[in-house]
Formats: structure tokens, C-alpha cells, sequence
């Protein structure tokens, strides 16, 4: 196994405060307005429903935009992720915009040790996440661990056909390239750029990154397997960033990216529901 946690984490450290300060993440639009959720939470609605007085945890949370979004809508909301860094912004956030939300520090693989187990009605998983976790079964396991039975999981994230496009190509073909399956050995990138414009312009000095793909049966199957029922599976034709830069347009609406030409040839994005097993 790669020493990928420690390379990511250093990664998403060195992003936190340029995601903060960034105009992407509207740090400040959630201070200035206390009726303001995310592009991403907002999406999620039709299909999230009413969250009002659910125990939630928000897995992977980053600097806690969507998880302040999701505590705005009603939940009682815990935000959990690996980087100080970004729970140091994410605390500073909630606390400028007056919630009072707990952050919590654990790798996802140790959610279930580091919070109480079979106590949530909804682990929520944002858009981004899974692909920087090497397996996806241990994953599983902890969501299953941390929601009571009857619980739910709502999980939106990038489609792993996507995940598996040349996003370099120019040309409007798509190009299949790299893994769509879940394999041993990661993807190394080193990229010294974050996906947000900052004020900043300075390379990131911890540029490598370790990713790797899931494929949608990966995740249904290891979801079944620890205990979880499937009751959703919607996928999406749109992606909140511009995941192949040369073949997208922006739409003002929703904060979503869709290919322009034939968006009907690759699913982007997916939400998947499933709820823990009574016994």
C-alpha cells in the first residue's frame, strides 16, 4: 500500500485556507446570508428530502460548506475529515456564520472508532470523495458501522465512467484511459494547481496526490455486504466542477457542468441511496 494518507493529507492541508479565501467555496456568502446552502447541497435537495432533526455525519468534509448547508436545512450535523487544516477553516466558517457544529479529526477508515457507533440516522458522503480512499469495502463497513438500523446513506460523487476519461483530450471524443475498476496500485498524480481559482498564485509544494477508481458494482456490492440496502440509484448528466475543461459549459442555475455536445454519452455523476438493514 502506497503511503497515500499522509501525501493526501499534506495535499488537502496545503489547500484548506486557498479553498477558504476562494470565492468558489463562498465562505463568505454563508456569513453574509444565514439562508445560504451550497451549489452542491442545493442539488441534492429533490432527492436528500426533508433532513430536520436527523442525526447526520458528514464523511470527508473539507472546509464544511456542505456540511453547514446540511445543518442549515435541519440536520444535526457532525463534520468529519483527516486534514486539521481544513477543520480548522471549517470551524472558523461555522462560527462566523453563528452554528454550532462539531468537526471531528479521523481518517474515514476510523469514523466508526472515532464516533459512536450505530447512532446516525444519515451518513452523508459529498461529491469528490471516494476516489481518494484505496478500497472501498473498508469504506462501507464503517458507514454501516455508523448508522443505527434504518439509517441511511446518501452519497452523491463522481461517476466512476468519468473518473476513467483522458480529461486532457481537446477533442469531443471521449477517451477511455485510465482504470474504471478498483485496483491495488494508485494513481499517482502530481499536480501543483488546486481545482478552484485563489487569490494565491503559488504551487502547491505537496503536489502528489494518490487516487483510485471504484467502480459503481464495487460500491453496491460492498454496500450490500456490510449490511445496507439499496433504495437509490439515480445518475447524473452534469458534475459540479469542469471535470473535462476542453468539453464542458457552466450553467448559472444549478453550479453544474455538462458536456456540450451529446451530454447523453457518459453519466457524470450518481447518487446512491441504501439504508442499513433492520437485523
Amino acid at each position: 500500500m502506497s503511503d497515500y494518507l499522509h501525501l493526501n493529507q499534506a495535499n488537502w492541508d496545503e489547500r484548506a485556507p486557498l479553498h477558504a479565501a476562494s470565492k468558489d467555496y463562498a465562505a463568505q456568502r454563508f456569513v453574509d446570508n444565514p439562508d445560504y446552502i451550497s451549489d452542491v447541497v442545493r442539488f441534492d435537495l429533490p432527492l436528500l428530502g426533508d433532513i430536520k432533526g436527523l442525526r447526520t455525519v458528514h464523511l470527508q468534509c473539507h472546509i464544511g460548506t456542505d456540511t453547514l448547508s446540511l445543518a442549515r436545512k435541519g440536520a444535526d450535523v457532525i463534520g468529519l475529515d483527516f486534514s486539521p487544516a481544513s477543520l480548522e477553516q471549517a470551524r472558523e466558517l461555522s462560527k462566523r456564520a453563528g452554528a454550532t457544529i462539531q468537526f471531528v479529526e479521523s481518517d474515514v477508515y476510523k469514523a466508526s472508532q472515532a464516533l459512536p457507533k450505530n447512532s446516525f440516522d444519515l451518513v452523508y458522503t459529498g461529491i469528490g470523495a471516494l476516489c481518494w480512499l484505496p478500497d472501498i469495502d473498508t469504506w462501507a463497513r464503517n458507514v454501516s458501522e455508523l448508522l443505527k438500523p434504518g439509517g441511511r446513506l446518501f452519497i452523491r460523487e463522481g461517476h466512476p465512467m468519468l473518473w476513467s476519461i483522458d480529461e486532457t483530450n481537446e477533442a469531443t471524443l471521449l477517451c477511455i484511459e485510465l482504470p474504471y475498476f478498483e485496483r491495488k496500485e494508485p494513481l499517482v498524480w502530481d499536480d501543483a494547481n488546486t481545482y478552484v481559482e485563489t487569490e494565491v498564485d503559488k504551487p502547491l509544494k505537496a503536489s502528489v496526490t494518490h487516487q483510485w477508481n471504484h467502480g459503481l458494482g464495487e460500491i453496491i456490492t460492498a454496500l450490500l455486504a456490510h449490511g445496507l440496502d439499496i433504495t437509490g440509484l439515480v445518475e447524473h448528466q452534469s458534475v459540479p466542477w469542469p471535470a473535462i475543461p476542453a468539453q464542458m459549459t457552466f450553467s448559472q442555475d444549478d453550479g453544474e457542468w455538462r458536456l456540450n455536445e451529446k451530454p447523453w454519452r457518459l453519466p457524470l455523476s450518481y447518487t446512491l441511496q441504501a439504508v442499513k438493514r433492520l437485523s
